[in-house]
């Protein structure tokens, strides 16, 4: 396991191994019937401790809290058997209690010696992470780049950010990266394609060139593809950083069982990284393989068609956490950044900055939109 500080020294040295991250996820919930936590816990330990043999540095959870995540709307999860993305993140927050799951699932990860990592899901679930688990890294989703209430939080730990791009602009990209850095420096972009499974025609893996070549930052690469060639393509492209969903099967229920790797195809991946990192004269024969040549799409930041279309779904919206009288000045404990962005009438949580400290001009109940009134 690596405190925080060295993991940022090894993902910013371009002369260190690529930090490989098994994206584990919810992937230990692999029925549609709920099951013990007991059950849960023991799938999660099996998938690290096959992570772990695979040769990966970090494994990667994802961590809900339904309370500031969701609001209990009609939305779909994108490409997930039309399941309730309200019914979800409630079922991830009940089945996975901190004390019987989250901190036991920490110490496993801390005795076996390999770096525990979870995506917060919302402000509340950072500070669960971070008050009450410990992480040393912070991993930011595609559809939250823009959550300003939850990235305040996080940039205020000063611990290095790992910050998928998919489904945003360039614009709102370097928005997000200018609003991070104002308070923490520590950290890097990983290019995604918010389309699971991604076929390689849609890879655009130039943009991690672009990257590279636009912005001061350690570039990596979030993989949603089957298989383990776009993820060799991007080392040899020179990402910091690779994360790649890690399963038993992808024949298992849940949302991404069906990009994941297993066992087998991990552990071959990670020999060919490491072997190329090694011996990097293959680099050319990498880069000019039919598969890479279909991977890499355009020198820019793409939108894909999927990707605007869950925007809606998976972006947020600003609501207010409490009850607010008319006249109250807004302070950051006020305010929720909540799903589905397209189905609330209120301010985009990245307008988080400009609500903080304004006088309000009507009574808000708890869940009702901060709406441009606001701002008057």
């Amino acid at each position: 396991m690596n405190s925080g500080n060295s993991i940022w020294e090894r993902i910013k040295d371009p002369e260190k191994g690529a930090f490989i991250i098994a994206g584990i996820n919810s992937n230990y919930i692999q029925t549609k019937e709920a099951k013990l936590v007991e059950e849960y816990l023991s799938n999660a330990e099996k998938l690290v401790d096959l992570a772990i043999d695979a040769g990966v540095d970090a494994v990667k959870f994802q961590t809900h809290h339904v309370e500031d995540e969701q609001l209990n709307l009609d939305t779909k999860i994108p490409f997930f058997d039309n399941v309730d993305r309200y019914e979800w993140a409630d079922f991830n927050t009940k089945l996975a209690p901190v004390g019987d799951f989250w901190l036991p699932l920490k110490r496993y990860c801390d005795n076996k010696g390999v770096t525990f990592m979870s995506t917060p899901m919302s402000r509340g679930a950072a500070r669960i992470l971070n008050e009450e688990v410990g992480v040393e890294v912070w991993k930011i989703g595609s559809p939250d780049i823009l959550d300003f209430v939850m990235l305040d939080y996080l940039r205020s730990t000063g611990k290095p950010l790992l910050m998928s791009t998919g489904m945003s602009t360039l614009e709102e990209t370097e928005k997000t990266i200018n609003f991070l850095r104002e308070k923490n420096d520590k950290l890097a972009i990983l290019h995604a394609i918010s389309k699971s499974p991604c076929p390689p025609n849609e890879l655009n893996l130039k943009t991690i060139d672009f990257y590279k070549e636009r912005l001061d930052i350690p570039v990596g690469f979030s993989d949603h593809s089957i298989g383990i060639k776009s993820a060799l393509t991007a080392v040899a492209m020179g990402a910091r950083v690779i994360e790649k969903s890690f399963s038993l099967s992808r024949d298992l229920w849940g949302p991404s069982h069906k990009s994941s790797l297993d066992h087998y195809e991990l552990t071959n991946l990670i020999k060919e990284i490491r072997f190329f990192e090694k011996d990097r004269s293959q680099k050319e024969s990498i880069l000019k393989n039919e598969y890479a040549t279909r991977s890499m799409g355009d020198k820019e930041k793409v939108l894909q068609r999927e990707e605007v279309e869950a925007r809606p779904i998976m972006r947020r919206a600003l609501v207010a956490c409490q009850d607010i009288p008319a006249g109250t000045e807004i302070t950051k404990e006020m305010l929720y950044a909540m799903r589905p962005q397209g189905y609330i009438n209120g301010l985009p949580s990245e307008m988080y900055v400009e609500v903080l400290g304004k006088l309000t001009k009507k009574d808000y109940k708890k869940y009702d939109p901060i709406d441009e009134t606001i701002l008057e």
